[in-house]
């Protein structure tokens, strides 16, 4: 049973930046938009990644960490790809492979295997935060924030990057009781660290069987 794990945040708040502590051995990237990464140092990563290319890989993981990064987008990206449809069910659909893709997850990955989903924010009517979709018709269908145990939230505060562990009931973050600081610098390795300890999952180095 893996694991996956969402790290929300706005655009340029420092989700990507936050694999900067990781080695070319230690994880792997789905680059769902093919963004160049926002900093020097080169790890493995599949650009403009989509549903396939995640699961085929997944399917038989080589490594114990894999990065989906921007993830909204493969919402985003269907939606454009499906623009010209009529009627509602392209919506059911977007819903749907996002959902089996976590549910891939969960069901189908070692349980040694964390995933994490860098994804974009956006405030609701009522002026709630939550994760990125394709409109209304989908949130109606699918809380992504409850299909996950832990979401980060990527916060920016001047020269300041920063992870919040935990809601203070104006945001979506959570995470076990005691896994994680409240507030944490934007470090996706040590989050990785800590989950496995808490987990008891063995580290990114660990050689598979």
């Amino acid at each position: 049973m893996g694991i996956p794990v969402m790290v929300l945040g706005e655009s340029g708040s420092g989700k990507s930046t936050s694999l900067r502590n990781f080695e070319a051995d230690e994880v792997g990237i789905f680059n769902v938009a093919g963004k160049p990464l926002p900093f020097r140092k080169k790890l493995k990563k599949a650009d403009n990644a989509r549903y396939e290319t995640i699961i085929k890989t997944l399917s038989n993981p080589k490594l114990k960490t894999y990065v989906i990064d921007d993830s909204q987008y493969l919402m985003a990206f269907e939606a454009f790809d499906r623009a010209k449809e009529t009627g509602y069910g392209k919506f059911t659909d977007m819903a749907l492979n996002f959902r089996n893709l976590i549910d891939f997850i969960v069901r189908k990955t070692p349980e040694d295997i964390i995933v994490y989903f860098l994804h974009h924010v956006e405030t609701t009517d009522q002026g709630r935060m939550k994760a990125k979709t394709q409109g209304k018709m989908l949130d109606n269908q699918l809380t992504l924030e409850g299909l996950f145990s832990i979401v980060l939230l990527c916060v920016a505060e001047g020269l300041e990057h920063y992870f919040l562990t935990n809601s203070d009931g104006t945001n979506p973050a959570k995470s076990p009781m005691e896994m994680l600081d409240l507030k944490m610098d934007n470090d996706l390795k040590l989050v990785d660290q800590k989950i496995r300890e808490y987990w008891e999952l063995g580290g990114t180095n660990d050689e598979k069987n």
